[in-house]
């Protein structure tokens, strides 16, 4: 067996050992001994693999798959440009903390800087955005090889993963092959099976290539448990208020704290905890109002993952006073967002204090790790505001929120049905009621987000998700069918895709699948504006003369044509009433709805204004 063959070989035998279950590669040359070793080991039943022509789209699809399915996914590309392809999703995954390896096959350093054929310097080409960088070394046929390629890809796994030890993120492992870059012969490729590779022992290579006995990790890595995390405890106040953005750690707990202590959640649909009687749907109408913030500042704010997706959410958390608490639940170790400043104190865990006539326990439950009548929630500590439960009848400060709400949600649905016309607000509102429980939604970040954000009623039976590291435009088709791929291969159901026509055209090639990929069932809906919707509600607009070419930018394309490109099934969708209808169907499928974007921008203006007339 030849030097880079080994390399490959043992790499992925070891990933697989650690967990490794879905891998992606985009073709290339320099990369053959790790599509070689990928190849085998999914040819054996050990993961699940997955080709993409564009390298952008394969790392996006990896990002998907690793964001549902909440471990480390493998992706690997040749040499040169192939490799900088990958960096917008390894921003994202950095970002929003989901678990990548990247493996970037590379020239070996005799032929880097020579003008050799595509090569480019590759080391640390992420910079900070990885959690670990290494430049493996160029294969050799040596005694401690073998230890070394499997010690440094359980350390990659680890570091990936996080362990509650660092904030799960993307690893950066640059492999230096020479020739020759394939197995001596047909036999070898299935070398990733550890039986094989022992059989590849006796083919001339100097030391065991396989790995601990019963197919154990060659380093195992403990988790951290939450001791390590910190935890603070606060005096319970009535006026209270908990927001929740994308990333929330533990939003079921998060969720049950807010109900318990009976104030209001503002939760984001893909913070995962939009649920509870206490979760508002129509809180961003609220925080539109400067009159409502005003009369309802509240004297703690606690808030978890990335909250951000209106400025509304930003004036919430910066309405504070000096004595005025805002305690940040942390994403992970050493990560918590607070992009207003105006965090008093960062903790793992909260710790409610007192609530008299708020809090109560079940019986003589204990609530999570404090004693009957106190409850605490964290990134670890799912189920423990199971014990406690809000009070029959809400505090004048919640029933004012839930008042409001109520207000601000009957007005926008008036005006939505008045309007007559399946707008994005209404489609949006319309996929969020009919998913079927246990379904995926993949939503993007600009527009259909936002419009989500302000009229999904809170529900805990399906899962949203998004791409709200970096917020980027990049690769929501591939990350969309991956997440897909991920859910459903977990057993979860079907899954919905809710795009803006920009982003389908951005990653396009996400689309073509070649026959023997494993293909999602997943509803694809663009909401074709004909340009960048988004832009409409910006300052850019009072600028009517680049306006339409720099912002709006307008495309004219025929997302029926793509679908036939793509060999997907197409349909338009033109009345809310076809969206349960379209959700029935099964598959891979591209549905249309054709909207105009100034009278979207005006239709949303009308919502707004009827709100703030609710709200009086």
């Amino acid at each position: 067996m030849n030097p880079s063959t080994a390399l490959a070989t043992v790499l992925v035998d070891e990933l697989v050992r650690c967990g490794l279950a879905e891998a992606v590669i985009a073709p290339g040359s320099r990369s053959a001994p790790l599509a070689m070793a990928l190849y085998a080991a999914s040819s054996a039943g050990r993961l699940r693999l997955h080709v993409r022509i564009d390298e952008r789209s394969a790392s996006f699809l990896a990002l998907g798959l690793a964001k549902a399915g909440g471990r480390p996914v493998a992706v690997a590309c040749t040499s040169g440009t192939a490799a900088a392809h990958f960096h917008a999703a390894v921003i994202e995954a950095d970002e929003a903390g989901v678990p990548l390896i990247v493996l970037t096959a590379d020239r070996p350093p005799e032929l880097r800087g020579t003008g050799a054929n595509q090569t480019i310097d590759q080391i640390k080409l992420y910079g900070g955005a990885v959690r670990w960088f290494c430049e493996t070394g160029v294969a050799e046929d040596r005694p401690g090889q073998v230890g070394y390629w499997r010690a440094l890809a359980s350390k990659a796994w680890a570091l990936s993963a996080g362990n509650g030890v660092v904030f799960p993120g993307p690893v950066h492992l640059n492999l230096s092959f020479r020739d020759p870059l394939v197995p001596e012969s047909a036999d070898m490729v299935t070398a990733a099976d550890p039986a094989a590779a022992t059989r590849a022992d006796q083919a001339g290579w100097h030391e065991p290539l396989s790995g601990r006995p019963g197919g154990a990790p060659w380093t195992r890595a403990a988790a951290a448990g939450p001791d390590l995390l910190p935890a603070v405890t606060v005096d319970w106040t009535e006026r209270g208020v908990v927001l929740c953005g994308d990333g929330t750690a533990d939003p079921e707990s998060v969720a049950g704290m807010a109900e318990a202590a009976g104030w209001p959640l503002l939760a984001e649909p893909s913070s995962g905890a939009r649920r509870g009687a206490t979760a508002l749907s129509s809180y961003q109408y609220l925080l539109d109002s400067a009159e409502f913030l005003h009369s309802h500042r509240p004297d703690l704010i606690v808030s978890s993952g990335r909250a951000g997706l209106t400025r509304g959410q930003l004036a919430l958390m910066r309405a504070r006073g000096p004595g005025d608490r805002h305690v940040v639940l942390s994403q992970g170790p050493g990560r918590w967002s607070d992009p207003a400043r105006t965090a008093s104190q960062v903790a793992g865990r909260v710790v409610l204090r007192g609530a008299p006539g708020r809090l109560r326990s079940e019986g003589q439950t204990s609530v999570g790790q404090t004693s009957v009548g106190q409850t605490s929630v964290g990134q670890t500590s799912v189920g423990q505001t199971s014990g406690a439960t809000a009070s029959a009848a809400p505090s004048e400060w919640l029933a004012s929120w839930l008042a409001a709400d109520a207000a601000a949600r009957a007005a926008a649905d008036e005006v939505l049905a008045a309007d007559g016309m399946l707008s994005e607000p209404l489609l949006a509102q319309s996929v969020g009621a009919r998913m079927p429980p246990g379904a995926l939604l993949w939503v993007a970040s600009s527009m259909p987000a936002r419009d989500l954000d302000r009229h999904m009623a809170p529900r805990s039976d399906i899962r949203v998700l998004a791409s709200r590291g970096a917020s980027g435009i990049d690769g929501l088709v591939s990350s969309a069918i991956g997440a897909a791929l991920a859910h459903q291969a977990a057993g979860g159901g079907p899954a919905v895709a809710l795009l803006g026509d920009l982003a389908l055209l951005h990653d396009a090639p996400g689309l073509m699948l070649g026959p023997q990929e494993p293909r999602p069932d997943l509803c694809v809906i663009v909401v074709n504006n004909d340009g960048g919707g988004i832009f409409s509600a910006l300052e850019q607009a009072a600028f009517p003369g680049p306006f339409e070419r720099v912002f709006g930018t307008p495309h004219g394309t025929g997302f029926e044509h793509l679908a036939a490109a793509a060999g997907l099934p197409y349909f338009r969708m033109e009345r809310a009433g076809e969206v349960a209808e379209v959700l029935a169907r099964s598959g891979l499928r591209l549905v249309e709805v054709r909207t105009d974007r100034a009278a979207g921008t005006k239709l949303r203006a009308a919502i707004s204004e009827a709100c703030s007339a609710a709200l009086g």
